[in-house]
């Protein structure tokens, strides 16, 4: 009797489980977003908060938690319940360059579970138009010369990483040391030091450059996609011969803990596709530069592995892990 108990003990709590699952969600979202207010993340998030809210039905809490280069905020959903009532805006910095550059962060890529990746934003290279140079042969060049330096948003930053991948794939030697990094304090920051001068060149997600670009301030010299970007003339890295370059995007997605649900998985996956079909929303990230792709759970964690392989082998071979 006492066993027989025990078991339509189980049965009702998983019966239980399964009609909360049914039910989710009943009550708002904390969506955490890892980095600070006005960045790339932040902006794609808070554009298509209302799409999403609207798709899910309940409010949707944006709190950003920064910290780390998106690590505390990253472990804040690592750590929560796996109810789907905490959600991360992850970022290609949180997961993929800090999982191939830094040895003690405190999360595997294991420890999500991806929803959706649903934008990706391409790399532009870009100078001063007052810097003398008009094509990546001439920075290339210029490079070879000596004396070109590079800023960005930080050692162990998609800049960072970007920056160094794009000049070993232009055929420069050891370019960890051949060109002098400038790591500045954000990826505005990181603009500003080649408007004044202080840095040559930066490497940077598209989003970020594009109204530098319409405004005339920065001048692109490619873009890391095989198709054009709107807002940025300037030639493609597969037109320039270098198709390798394409995994060299930002991307945004959204995850939750490791053990999040399947029945909640799935419906994410079906909000995130009539949110990335809201024209509003599309037309605004697309104008700063962003290509709205709506990839599925496996999609995106084949998307991710890929990209942070790719990483991982180019710092292994030239030595930019950070062990501190």
């Amino acid at each position: 009797m006492k066993y027989k108990s025990f078991i339509l003990g189980i049965v009702g709590s998983v019966s239980l489980i399964s009609a909360a699952s049914a039910e989710y969600p009943t009550r708002p979202i904390n969506m955490v977003i890892p980095y600070g207010a006005g960045g790339a993340t932040d902006i794609s998030a808070r554009t298509i908060a209302e799409p999403l809210g609207d798709a899910v039905g309940k409010p949707l809490v944006m709190t950003n938690v920064t910290g780390a280069g998106g690590a505390t905020g990253s472990v804040v959903v690592q750590n929560a319940e796996a109810d789907g009532y905490s959600m991360l805006f992850a970022r290609v910095g949180s997961h993929s360059v800090s999982p191939a550059m830094k040895a003690t962060l405190p999360y595997t890529l294991d420890d999500f579970r991806f929803v959706a990746v649903y934008e990706i934003n391409p790399v532009a290279c870009a100078v001063s138009p007052s810097s003398g140079i008009s094509t990546m042969d001439d920075l290339v060049a210029r490079v070879k010369e000596g004396g070109v330096s590079y800023s960005s948003s930080g050692v162990g930053t998609l800049l960072h990483l970007a920056a160094v991948m794009v000049l070993d794939e232009f055929g420069v030697e050891n370019p960890t040391e051949t060109a002098i990094h400038i790591p500045q304090r954000g990826g505005g920051a990181a603009a500003t030091a080649v408007l004044n001068g202080t840095a040559t060149f930066l490497c940077t997600n598209s989003s970020s450059l594009a109204n530098f670009v319409a405004n005339g301030q920065l001048h692109p010299l490619m873009v890391t996609t095989a198709e054009p970007v709107e807002g940025f003339e300037a030639p493609t890295s597969v037109d320039l011969g270098h198709p390798d370059l394409q995994k060299l995007v930002g991307w945004t997605g959204i995850a939750g803990p490791a053990d999040l649900p399947d029945d909640v998985a799935e419906k994410w996956g079906t909000w995130m596709s009539s949110a990335t079909a809201d024209a509003t929303f599309v037309e605004a990230m697309e104008k700063r530069g962003s290509v709205i792709q709506l990839m599925d759970p496996a999609e995106s964690n084949a998307f991710i592995e890929e990209q942070y392989n790719t990483f991982r082998a180019l710092v292994d071979e030239l030595g930019m892990r950070i062990e501190g």
